[in-house]
């Protein structure tokens, strides 16, 4: 396909996202606070939403704030978020992340790209939802979801993998607004029909517009 052809097909893509899911949300429930999905999105790395969600039941009750957070036990904290995964380099992340919060910003989170970049742990991904979701910006958040269907629609080779490219890729294809919501939106229909392994492209809502489904099973 041509740039122009993938940026009409991806505006198709949207609109048909937008009648599937019509409300877009995170799939992280962090109540609004902009420390919490700070945190939350540091513990998502290589571990599921769901299972964040869980952990931080307890781990907000036990440390409610930045300041509780910022002073915490690290064994404790350890403790807590081990289910994460890679739980003594999270623990740490969020405590410092905590402390960085209240001692360089005021405990305001900062809305720049490049301030964000400075919380330990913190990258482009977790940057972009946090300002797509908490400052209503435009970004592109590249989970493992977004990377993995974007390809299969046909917005890039399926080999591509690089957060940081596909990114650029999307931004040059769609209206700018509409991404933060559109990538919360695909990660629900990763769940739901596009999966990694097992794919539920017979009767897909999106496969007339998916060139995975075109090369495999011909043209609709």
């Amino acid at each position: 396909m041509t740039k122009t052809e993938k940026k009409k097909r991806l505006t198709l893509i949207i609109e048909r996202l937008k009648e599937i899911y019509p409300t877009a949300e995170c799939a992280l429930h962090y109540g609004g606070d902009p420390w919490k999905l700070l945190v939350m999105g540091r513990l998502s790395a290589q571990c599921t939403d769901a299972r964040v969600n869980i952990v931080c039941e307890e781990l907000f009750k036990r440390f409610p704030d930045a300041m509780s957070m910022a002073e915490g036990d690290i064994t404790e904290i350890e403790e807590i978020v081990k289910p994460c995964g890679l739980y003594r380099m999270k623990a740490d992340s969020i405590r410092e992340a905590s402390r960085m919060l209240i001692t360089d910003f005021g405990g305001q989170l900062p809305d720049t790209m490049e301030e964000l970049l400075k919380f330990p742990g913190v990258g482009r991904k977790i940057a972009n939802l946090l300002l797509g979701d908490i400052f209503g910006k435009e970004a592109i958040v590249c989970d493992t979801h977004c990377i993995r269907i974007c390809g299969r629609l046909g917005m890039y080779p399926e080999k591509e993998k690089d957060p940081a490219k596909i990114e650029k890729i999307l931004r040059e294809l769609m209206d700018l607004k509409e991404g933060s919501d559109f990538c919360h939106r695909i990660v629900f229909f990763g769940r739901e029909v596009c999966e990694a392994r097992n794919p539920k492209c017979d009767g897909c809502p999106l496969s007339d517009l998916c060139l995975k489904y075109e090369r495999e099973h011909g043209k609709n």
